[in-house]
């Protein structure tokens, strides 16, 4: 590990309308990018160990729409759903993001792949309609489902690695 902690999810707030995390993954981006790209890799890593993903649905280009439930184990289903706006393979994924529990509450997100050294930042920027939307975001808990999903995305992303090399 490089820098101390520089793996762990940092999670700011520049402006009234935004949230901005950031995370190093010890992986190159075409892979950290691939992990982003279909059903198969975001089943294994999208949100909180305590979801399964229930169902899935991604049609990966500008205008496809994408749709990920979650179920827990109670069997409660939280459904999220958006559209591709702009994809520029490997450096950046522009979506928007809407929880189906919130109808009408649509954040744009912006993933912006940099790799140095063979690891790879992601900056992951929402932005929102108002500031009340962003504060009912950040107070949902998406921080730390965000840090697990992370964590977990670093967990695939060593399978995926292995994969390669086989």
């Amino acid at each position: 590990m490089g820098e101390s902690g520089s793996n762990e999810l940092t999670v700011t707030t520049p402006s009234d309308l935004e949230i901005v995390m950031i995370r190093v993954f010890d992986a190159p981006r075409d892979l950290v990018f691939e992990a982003h790209s279909s059903c198969e890799h975001m089943s294994n890593w999208w949100g909180p160990r305590r979801y399964e993903i229930s169902s899935c649905e991604m049609d990966f280009r500008p205008g496809g729409a994408w749709r990920i439930v979650h179920r827990g184990a109670d069997g409660d289903e939280h459904g999220f759903r958006g559209e591709f706006r702009e994809i520029v393979r490997p450096e950046r994924i522009v979506w928007t993001f809407e929880y189906e529990g919130m109808p009408g509450h649509v954040s744009v997100q912006t993933a912006m792949f940099e790799e140095h050294d063979g690891k790879t930042t992601l900056t992951s920027t929402a932005v929102f309609d108002s500031r009340e939307e962003r504060d009912g975001m950040l107070e949902s808990g998406m921080e730390s489902g965000a840090a697990e999903a992370m964590d977990r995305l670093d967990e695939y992303l060593e399978v995926l690695r292995a994969r390669k090399s086989a």
